[in-house]
């Protein structure tokens, strides 16, 4: 009803439905650049009883300048990817790699142990073990 009155307002009959596709088209923009942000690094995890294993892809990035924590359930891998400086004259043509700081932090299935936990990085793939707490693991209670 609102948009039948938006439209004999302004005696523009297209107007409206042209603003509506332009901003479905901007909020998808928005939807897709977020969802990129918030899913880098791509992530596995996988598990069974004992342990989860984690893999993020984290190509070109400096290992030792990525941190990783472990509080609970919650899993976060923290760094900084840096972009190659340009030579003078050079200009992008088209930039699709993600530049900058990022944070990602995951919900693990399982409380973990951060004492044990170890982390390797080869060929750009980032390998996480995290053993299962000892206090999370399931008991087997003796019925008397």
């Amino acid at each position: 009803m609102f948009l039948n009155d938006f439209n004999s307002f302004f005696d523009f009959p297209n107007g409206v439905q042209t603003m509506q596709r332009l901003q479905r088209q901007l909020n998808n923009a928005i939807d897709a650049r977020q969802v990129r942000q918030q899913r880098y690094p791509a992530l596995n995890v996988y598990a069974n009883a004992e342990a989860a294993w984690v893999t993020a892809e984290l190509p070109g990035i400096d290992a030792k300048g990525t941190e990783i924590s472990v509080l609970g359930k919650a899993l976060t891998i923290k760094g900084e990817h840096k972009s190659e400086p340009l030579a003078e004259g050079e200009k992008f043509v088209r930039r699709e790699r993600p530049e900058g700081k990022f944070a990602r932090t995951i919900e693990l299935p399982f409380a973990v142990d951060p004492e044990k936990v170890e982390a390797t990085y080869k060929d750009g793939v980032l390998r996480i073990n995290l053993p299962r707490a000892e206090r999370d693991k399931p008991k087997k209670i003796t019925i008397s």
